[in-house]
């Protein structure tokens, strides 16, 4: 996608074939800034720190950390230990170890001097694919948008509300939720996002809102609580939002938050659709409630902001008592019965088992 007319990924190799640069997301929306990794240990706290975050990137750059970490140590033992240093990075998207699983599947029973070079390209295959997914998923939900569209008057525009960052800067490029309206807004279909701010860490309003704006969506960066509000008042067409980890049976996991909006969107009668690519899916699990891992982040996030003051300088703040106990859980679940359909790479279908298996099987 672009920042200012200037195409970029979120994810790149730097030559000579040593590092892997990208762009640092907690800088934003006040620097766009850029940062270079040259070991395993980089790619884990990138990880870690939310320097790059998002399941389809997380999934990426945990590829590339097992180049990085190749390149120090391609014995047997290293491969492990470059696995379970990956793995412990964050424990809710799926897809983060199945990027990790890849990996180590094409290193088993390759010679130690092989394994660096495979590796390099099987992690920039990785990135290529997921791509190539984000652009099907695009197309599969510019269907729904294009009718939506057909029933507005003339002239009004389609109003999607959407949760947290699902765009180009939580993939590689195009994003999951967001290449819906980037394809709709290129096609010439007018398009207006409600962007939730997405507290605590404010992806919504330091990353949605900047990537819209930076390739010039239309959007209004709103309060998390507002959602509701403006479905009632009938200004919401649809939601569309993206998901860190799909069971089974179409429970999705996102950002905390998600499933109040799915609540606000049953209630009101506005769809409510969740893109998402297949490494997301957990076949694994079915009830995403009592079998997905919640990641517990610490409580200053939710006690502390950052904010530009008027001469520029970034700074951060306490917003809360000191000492104050506060709990931070990242993720919630959706079930199932709140979601009107997944958009996949492979099309959109009801979610359930059924439908999911019926579009992959």
């Amino acid at each position: 996608m672009e920042i200012d007319g200037k195409p970029y990924r979120t994810i790149w190799v730097e030559e000579p074939r040593k590092s892997v640069g990208v762009i640092d997301q907690t800088k934003l929306p006040h620097r766009f800034e850029t940062l270079i990794l040259t070991s395993l240990e980089d790619a884990a706290v990138a990880i870690e720190d939310m320097i790059v975050r998002g399941a389809p990137l997380i999934g990426a750059t945990a590829a590339y950390g097992f180049c990085l970490g190749l390149e120090a140590d391609a014995s047997d033992a290293g491969v492990q230990a470059i696995y379970d240093r990956l793995y412990r990075t964050r424990p809710t998207a799926v897809n983060l170890r199945w990027a990790l699983d890849e990996m180590r599947a094409l290193l088993d029973n390759r010679a130690p001097e092989e394994r660096a070079a495979l590796a390099w390209e099987r992690a920039a295959e990785i990135c290529d694919s997921d791509v190539e997914i984000c652009k099907a998923i695009g197309r599969n939900g510019l269907e729904i948008i294009e009718k939506i569209a057909a029933d507005k008057p003339a002239g009004e525009a389609v109003n999607v509300l959407t949760h947290c960052n699902a765009g180009w800067l939580a993939t590689v490029d195009w994003g999951t939720a967001t290449a819906p309206i980037y394809m709709a807004y290129e096609k010439g279909i007018k398009v207006h996002v409600w962007v939730d701010e997405t507290r605590p860490r404010n992806q919504g309003a330091s990353l949605t809102a900047w990537e819209l704006g930076r390739h010039g969506v239309d959007h209004t960066l709103i309060a998390d609580n507002v959602g509701g509000h403006l479905m009632q008042h009938g200004l919401v067409d649809l939601c569309i939002v993206g998901t860190d980890r799909t069971t089974a049976s179409g429970d999705v996991c996102n950002k905390i938050g998600t499933y109040l909006k799915a609540l606000a969107a049953k209630d009101n009668g506005v769809p409510f659709y969740v893109a998402l690519p297949s490494t997301t899916i957990d076949w694994t699990v079915h009830d995403g409630v009592r079998e997905i891992p919640i990641e517990q982040r610490k409580g200053e996030e939710l006690t502390r902001i950052a904010g530009r003051l008027e001469s520029g300088e970034v700074v951060t703040v306490d917003i809360a008592p000191e000492g104050v106990t506060a709990r931070n859980d990242a993720f919630d679940v959706t079930p199932a019965r709140l979601v009107t359909g997944l958009i996949t790479e492979r099309g959109t279908c009801d979610a359930s088992e059924e439908g999911l298996r019926a579009l992959f099987d």
